[in-house]
């Protein structure tokens, strides 16, 4: 009986920490790679590195001359344009088709992967594809003249004041879907009783959806705006891919010039001061989104 006791106790404690060792050096590395490397940028943006980390400490100097060049002011006023459009438009396309599926039309099992398939693609290969697509040389305005419409002109991808557009359009194609997904299924666990009551009290489908239905969507505008918000600040392939951060600075954001400044200029201490910037932003974002999470919890 003691040999059996013995055993079970045995295969319980098993049971307990045999997924905690599993799993124990994924979680190391996590914070290692991750949150340590937070902690040594972190650090670095405080010290005189250049080309190599340097540890001796310069204070708030880093930040100072990143508030001081014009690059980085470029990169904030891209950054507010592109986010602004790609967040707008990313969500209005994504609840029109999450709206548009959700009347239980015809063929919504086909249409509905083909409207999240951009998201299954990197932001590099959406970049490229993109490119080749807006590039006057080989895509459209090419393809146009062609079939024989001469004057037909579209290059934005060349041109600085339109260029930063270019990134907005190939985000959205990407994204787009993903927020319908989202979208969608908030939709779908709508209460139909609500909405029937609503109808049979007379109300338009105008007012359906502005006064119920998109109320009750909060949740999930909330979280679109934040995954949304997140990948604008953080975007770096596929203005890399798309336009190299060119004509000029025209699409130069956040993430381009941190990388510009850290391992092409050797101003790491500044590239470090501009990715703390950019990760408070981030923090800025998910805060709120964490906090609201968390008090519907309790």
């Amino acid at each position: 009986m003691a040999n059996k006791t013995t055993a079970a106790d045995l295969r319980t404690i098993l049971q307990q920490w045999i997924p905690k060792l599993v799993l124990s050096p994924s979680i190391a590395m996590v914070f290692v790679f991750v949150y340590g490397f937070i902690v040594f940028t972190f650090y670095l943006s405080f010290t005189g590195s250049k080309m190599l980390p340097n540890y001796d400490l310069v204070g708030m100097q880093n930040y100072v001359r990143l508030w001081g060049l014009s690059a980085w002011w470029t990169a904030i006023k891209n950054l507010a344009i592109f986010s602004s459009l790609y967040i707008l438009f990313s969500t209005a396309i994504g609840l029109l088709l999450a709206i548009f599926l959700d009347q239980k039309i015809r063929g919504e099992g086909v249409l509905r992967p083909i409207y999240l398939y951009p998201m299954a693609l990197s932001f590099i290969v959406t970049g490229t594809a993109w490119k080749w697509f807006l590039d006057p040389g080989i895509g459209l305005e090419h393809t146009m003249h062609l079939w024989g419409w001469e004057s037909f002109e579209f290059r934005w991808i060349k041109d600085r004041n339109f260029a930063i557009y270019t990134l907005v359009i190939a985000g959205v194609w990407q994204t787009s879907g993903f927020v319908m997904a989202m979208f969608l299924a908030g939709l779908r666990g709508i209460d139909n009783d609500i909405l029937k009551a609503a109808q049979i009290d007379g109300a338009s489908n105008w007012n359906l959806y502005r006064r119920i239905v998109i109320p009750l969507l909060r949740p999930a505008f909330l979280s679109a705006f934040v995954i949304l918000a997140h990948l604008a600040v953080k975007s770096y392939d596929l203005v890399i891919a798309l336009t190299g951060g060119g004509p000029g600075r025209a699409t130069e954001l956040p993430a381009t010039f941190m990388y510009s400044y850290t391992f092409t200029r050797n101003q790491m201490g500044t590239g470090a001061a501009s990715a703390v910037i950019m990760l408070m932003t981030i923090a800025a974002i998910m805060m709120p989104y964490i906090y609201a999470e968390l008090k519907e919890t309790k």
